[in-house]
């Protein structure tokens, strides 16, 4: 297959720091470019991680003919208008989480033209431990999944954190709040019927610092989780089922460099054994994965719909913490 040549959207410390290394451990793509709202920015990013090219403006890197596909890392306010303008130039995006700030600003992304693919950047759909933890809910081996259960929290009070903006997209729900919603569909392979939940808010930053919500699947299964941007750090999923449980040990920022581990556990809860996936680099799995899909390879598995329904899901959180009560999907 030959490489996918990708071009990057920014500097933002999560392309950085995480999915960048990530992609350019890769032999099936190339990243040709990066660029920012200052060249000198954006040459410091690129000589620091060698790559060929440096841009001063987002515009000017996508009319560069040789990228393909773009990574769009920007705030959350920026996802949708900078995607479109990647898809106006011919270019497949792969945008970071969450797609949106709303169901009704991501349903612009049905208007992508048929030949250009956009997909929102939700690693954990190709991590080696959520694969494997998948592949044995599917076997049946800890019976019917009943509860899925998700804490997930880190501490961040430095306003001039994109995450502490409220005006831009900022809190605990569309950050990390979008991580329960997407493992829980993954895992249950169905979509929540109605939610409910419960919303703290800080005072000076406006945005959601603490949330709990909880999604009913139906058929006697639910979503149950906690997420924060203002706890001790801390996360971890537990997956129950009729006949065990599975948990993930670092659920959503897996280690590149260490065995990803899960441990199962059946009906004694004084055995169980930890499972250790082979050493991966979930954003790299991800970034080739999307190669493959660009290559006409594979199909691609969760496009604009997918992420337009889990806006749906979180709109429809925030509307339940408003309100008090459960609310539809």
């Amino acid at each position: 297959m030959a490489k996918v040549k990708w071009g990057i959207i920014s500097t933002a410390n999560i392309g950085m720091a995480k999915v960048l290394p990530g992609m350019l451990k890769s032999r099936e793509l190339e990243i040709v470019a990066i660029s920012s709202r200052q060249l000198k920015t954006a040459k410091a990013a690129a000589a620091k991680l060698g790559i060929p090219k440096a841009y001063g403006s987002y515009e000017e890197m996508l009319a560069d003919p040789e990228i393909e596909a773009v990574y769009n890392p920007l705030p959350n306010h920026l996802h949708v208008p900078l995607t479109m303008a990647a898809v106006a130039a011919g270019k497949h995006v792969l945008c970071e989480k969450p797609i949106a700030l709303n169901a009704r600003e991501a349903r612009q992304l049905l208007r992508v033209p048929r030949g250009i693919h956009v997909a929102e950047a939700f690693m954990v759909r190709h991590a080696t431990q959520w694969i494997e933890a998948r592949k044995r809910v599917k076997a049946g081996e800890i019976g019917d999944v009943r509860a899925i259960q998700v804490l997930f929290s880190y501490f961040n009070r430095d306003p001039k954190n994109v995450r502490n903006m409220s005006d831009i997209g900022g809190g605990g729900l569309l950050d990390i709040g979008c991580y329960p919603i997407t493992v829980s569909r993954y895992i249950f392979d169905a979509e929540p019927l109605r939610v409910a939940a419960t919303i703290d808010f800080d005072p000076k930053f406006k945005t959601d610092r603490l949330m709990g919500g909880m999604a009913d699947f139906g058929y006697g299964r639910h979503l149950d989780f906690t997420v924060s941007t203002q706890l001790a750090p801390f996360q971890r999923v537990q997956i129950m089922g009729t006949k065990g449980r599975i948990e993930i040990e670092i659920p959503f920022n897996a280690p590149p460099d260490a065995p990803n581990r899960l441990f199962v556990q059946g009906m004694d809860m004084n055995k169980g054994k930890w499972i250790s996936m082979p050493v991966s680099d979930q954003y790299r799995l991800q970034a080739e994965a999307f190669g493959r899909v660009i290559r006409k390879k594979e199909k691609l598995k969760w496009g604009p719909g997918d992420a337009i329904q889990n806006m749906r899901i979180i709109d429809a959180f925030f509307k339940a913490g408003r309100t008090g009560r459960w609310e539809k999907v």
